[in-house]
């Protein structure tokens, strides 16, 4: 079963469960993926989901955060709830143990020898963690290792 299916059969669920919040979360993504088709007139694959899905997650994460900051709990909490929703769709997100074992692997594979190379580095890991890792880890953990 593809994601969209997923998605649909997600809004369904939620339409007979009563679950507004769930709903509401679940149609902001279907809507996030129809305009990413309409901007690249093709219907998209499985890959293009996950990173559409990825960047509602960063938004969410983000906007949770500056809500904090403002003094806005209740707002912080409802986009955390909709971020958890959100990663129901994602594929399992990695430890940090295995992404430090993935940018190893890149900086052997790159022969990267310091913080200039993050860019190389970067390339690599990127591609194999969209959608299962949050990218500003990703980057924060490439530059300790690059000793950025």
């Amino acid at each position: 079963m593809s994601l969209s299916e997923d998605l649909n059969a997600a809004m369904k669920e939620a339409m007979k469960a009563k679950d507004s919040l769930r709903l509401s979360a679940i149609r902001l993504i279907r809507s996030a993926i129809k305009n990413r088709e309409i901007e690249e007139r093709r219907e998209l694959d499985d890959q293009g989901v996950i990173g559409v899905l990825s960047s509602l997650a960063k938004q969410r994460r983000d906007s949770a955060e500056a809500y904090r900051q403002s003094g806005r709990e209740d707002l912080a909490d409802k986009e955390e709830k909709e971020l958890a929703i959100i990663q129901e769709f994602l594929p399992r997100q990695l430890s940090e143990e295995e992404l430090r074992a993935l940018i190893e692997t890149a900086v052997s594979d790159s022969g990267a020898a310091g913080p200039r190379d993050m860019g190389k580095v970067m390339k690599l890991v990127t591609a194999q963690t969209t959608g299962r890792a949050d990218g500003r880890l990703v980057s924060e953990l490439v530059k300790a290792r690059l000793g950025a």
